[in-house]
């Protein structure tokens, strides 16, 4: 009976979070106006 209790306990605890997530929404991020070095520069 605990272990029915905890995973009921864990399951809502997951689903709060979720929702939290999906009620904040993505954030708004722009992307770098530099571009990524795709290459190792050359050690001296």
């Amino acid at each position: 009976m605990r272990a029915l209790t905890a995973a009921a306990v864990g399951l809502a605890a997951a689903f709060a979070l979720v929702l939290t997530l999906t009620a904040t929404g993505a954030p708004s991020g722009t992307t770098s106006p530099k571009p990524l070095l795709t290459t190792v520069p050359k050690h001296p």
